[in-house]
């Protein structure tokens, strides 16, 4: 590991040479971890990536992993540190979900993704930072405090996975597990520079994780590299192939989805992206007249519902009017005013859009796009413009994101050659329902390219 002036790692290993060293007896399962912790708790005021941090189980979980390999019965992802959102339960660590409401609540068992995990041999350094129940893009919290983009510390890591993809960014584990929503894995992995990927609907499961709204939540993994959520996805049944994908792959170009433009530094390397990409496979521009057209008002119509509707079947009125951040208040006092025919209506809106994408897939086997059509917006900032378009930062996070968790299609986000010093921002590819295994193959793939373009730049 490369050591920083106070002796830890200045960055994790990834898992795959993690693994490696650890078969050849380089480094332990407890020098991992330790030092996963200790990273933790040093960059943790800074950037508030963590709501907690693991005690003595970690460790002894670390010992026990180093008996496994020396007697070589080393599981896929023994000794592994990862961290995972504060959404999940853990039956060993405080599981607020970013709220004050559940402050000092300890779950009685491992959500369904923790304990499979556990069972691959990984070991959970720290619950990562959420927005409060998921329901925003920030990461921020009048109670716990916002979390910051390593990257640049005025800004945010995006949400509601930013803790993740904060702790990833600064070093802290090479990979970590999320959750997306409409967005919320995808959002900070293209604002932190770092892969955030979102499979197919229901192939992971969510069984213990805090629903947000349960007809669009998805599991994800987030990472250093594709790599590395490769072998976190591979330990959850999702296997990739070994070969690459080929340029008789076609990929369909987006370069964007009214109303939001991109600005101009994600235009400038989506720009070089294509072109890069271009070299490799069969690329072509894709007219999307009137595909995305009403998607984002009818995915905020179905999130305010079911999340307002969730809420109240767990916490009284007294309770969410005298725990719950003001954010959430409003847009659950804001839920009164909907009829269920709105919410019907905006269902069989996201059936006929699903047929439509569908339709606009068939002609492709993989489509590309902007993650988000800007970089990471400073924080406390409201709205953002571009060009002649303004909105609110969620708008503008989601648009380019949302549409294929109301379609229910896998979808990664991969950094994105920038130059030196400037701001990260990614680049997003779909697959069609059930291409996971497919569509983390491809995001390798691209990657390598990603990287050879950004050694040049």
């Amino acid at each position: 590991m490369k050591a920083s002036p106070n002796g830890m790692s200045a960055s994790p290993l990834g898992i795959r040479a993690a693994l490696d060293m650890l078969g050849d007896g380089e480094i332990t399962p407890v020098d991992l971890v330790r030092n996963a912790i200790d990273r933790a708790q040093l960059v943790n005021p800074r950037v508030n990536a963590f709501a907690a941090v693991a005690g003595e189980r970690a460790l002894r979980d670390a010992v026990d992993s180093g008996v496994r390999w020396d007697e070589d019965r080393a599981r896929p992802l023994e000794g592994i540190p990862i961290a995972v959102k504060d959404l999940f339960d853990t039956d060993d660590m405080e599981a607020s979900y970013g709220s004050a409401a559940y402050k000092n609540h300890f779950p009685s068992a491992d959500a369904e993704l923790v304990r499979q995990l556990r069972h691959q041999g990984a070991i959970i350094v720290g619950k990562t930072t959420t927005h409060e129940f998921a329901w925003g893009v920030t990461t921020a919290s009048t109670h716990f405090g916002d979390t910051c983009n390593p990257v640049d510390e005025a800004r945010i890591p995006g949400g509601s996975s930013g803790g993740a993809a904060a702790a990833i960014a600064s070093g802290v584990v090479a990979a970590g597990l999320g959750t997306d929503t409409g967005g919320s894995v995808r959002i900070p992995a293209a604002l932190c520079g770092t892969v955030g990927y979102k499979p197919t609907f229901g192939r992971l499961s969510t069984s213990g994780i805090f629903p947000f709204s349960p007809s669009l939540d998805h599991a994800g993994i987030l990472g250093a590299t594709v790599d590395d959520v490769m072998l976190l996805a591979s330990a959850l049944g999702i296997d990739s192939p070994a070969t690459p994908q080929g340029r008789k792959t076609k990929l369909g170009v987006l370069r964007s989805i009214p109303p939001v433009p991109l600005d101009a530094a994600v235009t400038e390397a989506f720009h070089a992206g294509v072109i890069s990409i271009a070299n490799a496979y069969d690329t072509v521009e894709i007219d999307h007249a009137g595909t995305f057209e009403g998607v984002f008002a009818a995915f905020a119509g179905i999130v305010l519902t079911e999340g307002s509707v969730g809420h109240y079947m767990r916490n009284s009125k007294e309770k969410i009017e005298a725990d719950y951040e003001p954010e959430t208040r409003e847009r659950i006092e804001r839920a009164r005013n909907v009829c269920i025919s709105d919410y019907f209506d905006h269902q069989d809106f996201r059936r006929s859009f699903t047929k439509r994408l569908d339709d606009f897939m068939d002609k492709i086997d993989f489509l590309v796009l902007p993650t988000t059509p800007c970089v990471a917006p400073l924080r406390g900032q409201e709205s953002v413009q571009i060009g002649s378009w303004s909105g609110t930062v969620r708008e503008a996070l989601m648009t380019y994101a949302a549409p294929f968790n109301m379609a229910g299609f896998p979808a990664i986000s991969i950094p994105l050659a920038v130059p030196p010093g400037a701001l990260p921002c990614g680049l997003q590819i779909v697959g069609r329902r059930g291409q996971d295994a497919a569509l983390l193959r491809l995001a390798a793939d691209i990657s390598s390219v990603m990287v050879a373009v950004g050694k040049k730049i």
